[in-house]
Order: structure tokens, then C-alpha cells, then sequence
């Protein structure tokens, strides 16, 4: 999963982008990710319950929304 980007949920933005830095390993129960303002977390996750991943950029303004690899609501919402 490491270089995959993912939305994390957030209080202000309600999602925010993120690229996973480090790989992940069944089991483990952090996520270490870097925002797009460059910010580095160590984000929280239930291994049952993975972020969502983010589409690819050329997907960005999709008009239909079917064609979007990841289909949730981030990504419906970014779009």
C-alpha cells in the first residue's frame, strides 16, 4: 500500500488527502501517511476498516461519476 493515496477523515474538512509513506501489514493499527500540506501522521485505523483510496488525478471532474475507479463518498464529494 505505500505511495497509494487515501482520504482520512478530518473534523474541518470533513476528508483530507493523504499518501501513505510507510507500507502497511495486516494487523497493524496505524497508518503513517504525509498530507498534502506536507504534514506526517501516524493515523489510527481498524484493519477492518481501511480509509477509502483516492482516484487517480486524470479522474478529477469526472461528469459521470460510474467511470471513477474508487466509488464512496470522498470521492464523490472531491469530485
Amino acid at each position: 500500500l505505500q505511495y497509494n493515496r487515501v482520504w482520512i477523515p478530518d473534523n474541518e474538512e470533513v476528508w483530507q488527502s493523504a499518501e501513505i509513506t510507510k507500507n502497511y501489514k495486516a494487523g497493524d493499527h496505524f497508518l503513517y501517511v504525509q498530507l498534502e500540506d506536507g504534514t506526517e501522521l501516524s493515523f489510527p485505523v481498524d484493519p477492518a476498516a481501511l480509509p477509502p483510496l483516492r482516484n487517480p488525478d486524470i479522474l478529477v471532474g469526472e461528469n459521470d461519476l460510474t467511470a471513477l475507479s474508487y466509488l464512496h463518498e470522498p470521492a464523490v464529494l472531491h469530485n
